[in-house]
C-alpha cells in the first residue's frame, strides 16, 4: 500500500505542484494519475522513490515514511519505467535488464538468466539478448524498460508515461502485454498518463488532479465514468463517457440467437423462403464466412456460390464488452454482431435491440446521482 498524507510541494517561486494530496494506491493494484498539464501527477509519483522531496505531509509504503530510507536503497526496490525506456546505449539488451541486479551485487549469470527469463516474459526474442538499445524498434525498447523495471522482482512499480512515445498499434500491443503481466505478478503500481482511455483501461482507480497540483476525485474506472466528482472531471472525461461505461459490461450479458445462421451448403432457395433480409453464412466449423443479402442470391445454388459481404469484425463473447459488440453490430451490413467462441466459431447474432436490453439491465443507462459523489476532501480521498 502506497499512501500519500496531506502531501504538498511548494517551490521558492511560490509554484505549487502538489497541494495537499491524500490517497491511497492499494496492494496488488494499478493506480493511474491522470490530469491536465501542470497537475502534478509526475511530481507525485516522484516523491514515491524520493526524487522530488515534498514540502509537507509524506508519503508511505505499507506504513513506512520513504524518507526513513536512503534515496539510492529505496530506488533499488522500486521499478522505474519512463517513457522513450531511458536505456544505457552503451550496454547489450541483458545487461540494460540486468542493471538493478548488478547493484545488488547479483553474480553475473544470476543476473544474465534472470534478464533472458524476463525478455521472454515481455514479449522479446532471446536473440536480441546481444543487441544494443539503437537496433531494436521503440515498443522493443519500452519492453526492455518494463523488463527492466521487473529484474529484481520490486514490489512496488512507478510507470510515467510508458506507452506514450510509440504509434497507436503498438501502444495497445504494450498495454495488453501490461494487463497480462499485472495479472501474474500482481505488483503495485503508479501509472501516470495524460490518456483517460489509457487510464480506464489499465487502471484498477484513477486519481483525477487538475492545474495546482489539486486531486479532484479518486475512483474505480466504472465509478468516474458513471459520476465525475465535478464538471472539471466530466469535462476531462469527455462527453462520450456514456458509451466509454459500455466497456465494463460483459458481452455475454447480451441476449444471442442463431435466427437467420445457415451453413455454407443451404440452398439459395431454402435462405430466400425465409423471408430475412440477412443471412448469415457459417461454415461446417461453424465459423462465421458472411452476410449474404437475400435479394440480391441467385435463383439456383448454395449459399456457398453466393457473393458475400464482409462481417466487419466478430466479438468475443468471452471477454469482449458490450461496447465491442456494439461497435460490430453498427459496422456489420446487417445491422447484427456476430458472437464467437475462443476458437472463432460462432456463439449467436446480436442485434442493437439485443445490445440495448442489456445496457438497460445492467443499469449502465440509468442517469446518475444528481447528488454525485463525495469530491475528494482536504484531507482524504473519495473513493
Amino acid at each position: 500500500m502506497i499512501t500519500f498524507e496531506g502531501v504538498t510541494k511548494r517551490y521558492p517561486d511560490g509554484t505549487v505542484a502538489l497541494d495537499d494530496v491524500s490517497l491511497e494506491c492499494p496492494t496488488g493494484q494499478i493506480t493511474v494519475f491522470v490530469g491536465t498539464s501542470g497537475g502534478g501527477k509526475t511530481t507525485a509519483l516522484r516523491t514515491i522513490n524520493r526524487m522530488v522531496e515534498p514540502t509537507g505531509g509524506r508519503v508511505l509504503i505499507d506504513g513506512q515514511d520513504v524518507r526513513e530510507r536512503k534515496p539510492a536503497e529505496l530506488r533499488r526496490g522500486i521499478g522505474y519505467v519512463i517513457q522513450h525506456a531511458g536505456l544505457f546505449p552503451h550496454r547489450t539488451i541483458e545487461d540494460n535488464i540486468a542493471t538493478v541486479p548488478y547493484l545488488l551485487r547479483w553474480n553475473k549469470k544470476k543476473a544474465r538468466d534472470t534478464a533472458r527469463d524476463l525478455m521472454e516474459r515481455v514479449g522479446l526474442e532471446p536473440g536480441m539478448a546481444k543487441r544494443y538499445p539503437f537496433q531494436l524498434s521503440g515498443g522493443q525498447q519500452q519492453r526492455v524498460g518494463v523488463a527492466r523495471a521487473l529484474a529484481a522482482d520490486p514490489p512496488v512499480m512507478l510507470m510515467d508515461e510508458p506507452f506514450s512515445a510509440v504509434d497507436p498499434v503498438v501502444r495497445a500491443e504494450l498495454q495488453a502485454e501490461f494487463l497480462r503481466l499485472q495479472a501474474e505478478l500482481h505488483k503495485t503500481i503508479v501509472f501516470v498518463t495524460h490518456d483517460i482511455d489509457e487510464a480506464i483501461k489499465l487502471g484498477d482507480r484513477i486519481a483525477v488532479f487538475r492545474t495546482g497540483g489539486q486531486l479532484v476525485q479518486v475512483a474505480s474506472p466504472e465509478e468516474l465514468l458513471a459520476r465525475p466528482a465535478d464538471d472539471f472531471v466530466a469535462g476531462f472525461i469527455g462527453y462520450d463517457r456514456g458509451i466509454r461505461r459500455l466497456s465494463f459490461i460483459p458481452a455475454a450479458a447480451a441476449s444471442l440467437t442463431e435466427r437467420d445462421v445457415a451453413p455454407v451448403d443451404t440452398p439459395v432457395e431454402r435462405a430466400r423462403a425465409t423471408g430475412a433480409g440477412w443471412v448469415l453464412v457459417v461454415d461446417a466449423d461453424r465459423r462465421p464466412l458472411g452476410w449474404a443479402a437475400t435479394a440480391a442470391l441467385p435463383d439456383t445454388g448454395v449459399l456457398g456460390d453466393a457473393r458475400l459481404a464482409p462481417i466487419g469484425h466478430t466479438f468475443a463473447v468471452e471477454g469482449d464488452s458490450v461496447r465491442a459488440a456494439l461497435d460490430a453490430a453498427i459496422l456489420s451490413p446487417s445491422g447484427r454482431a456476430v458472437g464467437v467462441d475462443g476458437a472463432g466459431r460462432l456463439v449467436g447474432v446480436a442485434d442493437q435491440q439485443d445490445l440495448s436490453a442489456a445496457i438497460t439491465a445492467s443499469g449502465a443507462g440509468a442517469e446518475p446521482d444528481p447528488a454525485g459523489p463525495d469530491p475528494v476532501a482536504k484531507n482524504g480521498a473519495a473513493g
